[in-house]
Order: structure tokens, then C-alpha cells, then sequence
């Protein structure tokens, strides 16, 4: 007996009709429609829009903080007067410098010169002008204020003074730690908490994704308590690049990882595996050029001035410069700012937690003790 199964009739052994044509779907060739349906469940689809993605999010990098950086312009320094406001040479050093600067100057009056230094503490004055009696004035800068914002005002009263005849004397009355000459320490630092903040909250996703809504925060918050202490301790202690407040530093950089944390777990909770771009966008492209810690924000381009405090870095980098070139004058303001984000964030994911991809799922259990129950 041969053990060979006849082909059925109708049916040739090739597989397809009696004509020798492949039958069903796998035969067919795919339309265009059916072909998209099918790259839409590859891995290829979401590679590809990340290709693209990748490649504008790097342009905007570099676009962001050239934009900002490469030629800060003055916009609006605020400048202190001490004494008589109508004193010639405080006259002839405020005409000249409006006309080196356009615009760029405002001016306050103050009676007296320990009002006048009270206003450059507070950071509502970047210099102070002071007239001598011999007929020169002194142009007192603060380079914990803003390392490019003292030098552009000390270069423009020299050649103003030289001009006018006025005899400038120039001195940096809050200079910057040694470590830390140009003033960018505490940018970075405050740089360091964000990136490692919202990366850490990536990398719970990822290696901690069971994690439930109330344990996610809880790891935030430990990774951000340990994690800035590491920052401070390394700058401060190990590299000696600046001389910290400490306690307060840590809190402030803790503060600022956490909100960061959580920034991208709210954004997770929204949108999913695109969280990222958001994140991106509002915590480096927008955020980090235009916190002040790179360059001042007088020279910033206004809008950015003003939206960079209202955002984590800038409050972050505002908190951490006061903390340590200003103590005893801290304002809430930046406080506030990071408090307002965390809650928020914390907020939207609690609210929403059924929305976000991790948690552990206790359908199963639920299902089990129904049977046990039956």
C-alpha cells in the first residue's frame, strides 16, 4: 500500500486548484492598506519615528542653547544709585552707559548706600554707583550675581569713565569661590539633579515597573535623597570646587531631582512611552538654557528670562545661587516653584494612577478568590 494521500479533487499536490493557482489569502498579493496594518505591529514603526524624533530633538538642542548662549545681549540690568542722583558724574556714568547699552539700563535711587548694597543682597540689583567726593564715583559689581553681567557692566564703565573723564574705580564686592571662577558650578550641579532626576524615574519604569503608585514615589524620593547627597559630597568634599552650605544644597538638589522624578512619571502617566519628549522639552530644551545659571538672566532674551523661573531648573539654580553667594536673604519664590511642580506631577500620576504602564496587575488574585469563594 502506497503511502502517499491522494490530493483531493479538485486540488492538485501543488497546493493550489486544478488550475495550478495558489487559493485563499496567502496567495494574494498584499494592498497597500493590509501592508501598513502589518508594519504598524513591527518593532520597525516605533524605531522609525524615533529616527526622526532623535534627529529634531538634536537640532533643538543645539539650536536651544545656542540660542540662548552664544551672544548674550543686555535686555533689562537692573543698577542701583547711592547718594544724590544728580551728581555730574553719576549723570555723565548713567548717560554713557545708556548710550553703550541702549535701553539696557534700570536705574534705582536709593538714599543711602547701605539701602543701595541692601538691593544688590536681595538680587534686585546687579551694581551699585556711588559718587566720591574728589569727583570720580565707584561702580561696585557682584560676580555671584552674574559672572558675564558684572564683567559687561566693569568693561563699559571703564571706557564710559575714560570718555567722560570720570575716574572709575571698580570693585566686585560678592565674588564668585575661587573653585569656581565663571560662576557655571552651580548650573551644572543643579543640571546633574535634573538629568539623573528624570532618568532615574525612566529607569523605574523599566527595571522597577512593578512597582504600585505609592511605592514609585517612595523610590523617587530615595533615589533623589541619595543621589543629590552624592552631588554635594563630591563637589563640595571630594573636588573642593565649592564650599556649600551643605544641608541646604542637599535639600535643594533633592527637591530638584524629586520634581524632576516625578515630572516624567506624571508625563508617563499621560502619555506613555512617548513621556519622553515632553519631558525633554520642558526640563532641557526650554528649561536648562533659560535658568540663569549659563548665562544671567539680563542677557537672556526677555520671554525666556521670565519663563525660565517659573520652570525647575531655573528655580532650582535661583534657590541653589542664593543659598550660597547670599545667605540670609533666600526668597520662597523658587520654593514654591519646585513645590508646585512636584505636587502636581505627584498629583496627575495618583489621580490617573490606572493609566500609567506599571503597578503590579491583581486581576489574578482577585480572580483566584473568587474560586476559592464559588
Amino acid at each position: 500500500m502506497s503511502s502517499e494521500t491522494p490530493a483531493a479533487e479538485g486540488q492538485s499536490a501543488g497546493g493550489g486548484d486544478a488550475g495550478g493557482h495558489p487559493h485563499g489569502a496567502h496567495g494574494r498579493v498584499p494592498t497597500g492598506a493590509e501592508k501598513w496594518e502589518g508594519f504598524k505591529q513591527t518593532p520597525f514603526l516605533p524605531a522609525t519615528v524615533l529616527v526622526f524624533i532623535l534627529a529634531i530633538a538634536a537640532g533643538l538642542f543645539a539650536g536651544s542653547y545656542t540660542y540662548t548662549m552664544a551672544n548674550p545681549t543686555p535686555h533689562r540690568i537692573p543698577v542701583a544709585v547711592a547718594g544724590d542722583p544728580q551728581a555730574p558724574q553719576i549723570r555723565a556714568m548713567v548717560a554713557g552707559t545708556d548710550q553703550a547699552l541702549p535701553g539696557s539700563l534700570e536705574v534705582t535711587d536709593y538714599p543711602t548706600y547701605r539701602q543701595a548694597r541692601e538691593a544688590m543682597d536681595e538680587q534686585r540689583a546687579f551694581a551699585v554707583l556711588r559718587a566720591q567726593q574728589r569727583g570720580g564715583l565707584t561702580l561696585d559689581v557682584a560676580g555671584a550675581s552674574g559672572a558675564s553681567v558684572a564683567q559687561l557692566l566693569a568693561e563699559t564703565g571703564l571706557k564710559v569713565g575714560k570718555a567722560t573723564g570720570v575716574e572709575v574705580t571698580v570693585k566686585d564686592v560678592k565674588p564668585l569661590q575661587k573653585g569656581d571662577p565663571r560662576g557655571l558650578a552651580l548650573f551644572y550641579i543643579s543640571l546633574a539633579a535634573v538629568i539623573i532626576g528624570f532618568v532615574g524615574a525612566i529607569q523605574l519604569s523599566v527595571h522597577a515597573r512593578g512597582l504600585n503608585p505609592a511605592e514609585r514615589i517612595g523610590f523617587t524620593a530615595a533615589y533623589a535623597l541619595l543621589g543629590s547627597f552624592a552631588i554635594a559630597a563630591v563637589v563640595d568634599w571630594l573636588l573642593g570646587a565649592l564650599d556649600l552650605p551643605f544641608v541646604e544644597s542637599w535639600l535643594i538638589l533633592a527637591l530638584t531631582m524629586f520634581t524632576s522624578g516625578m515630572v516624567f512619571t506624571m508625563f508617563n502617566t499621560m502619555m506613555g512611552r512617548w513621556a519622553m519628549l515632553p519631558t525633554w522639552g520642558l526640563m532641557v530644551l526650554l528649561g536648562n538654557p533659560s535658568s540663569g545659571g549659563a548665562v544671567s538672566w539680563p542677557l537672556l532674551p526677555s520671554l525666556l528670562g521670565h519663563i525660565g523661573q517659573w520652570l525647575p531648573p531655573g528655580a532650582s539654580v535661583n534657590a541653589q545661587h542664593t543659598a550660597v553667594y547670599f545667605q540670609g536673604h533666600q526668597h520662597l519664590k523658587p520654593f514654591l516653584v519646585l513645590a508646585a511642580w512636584s505636587l502636581v506631577s505627584c498629583t496627575v500620576f495618583w489621580v490617573w494612577r490606572h493609566r500609567h504602564p506599571g503597578g503590579r496587575d491583581r486581576a489574578p488574585a482577585h480572580a483566584g478568590g473568587a474560586a476559592a469563594a464559588a
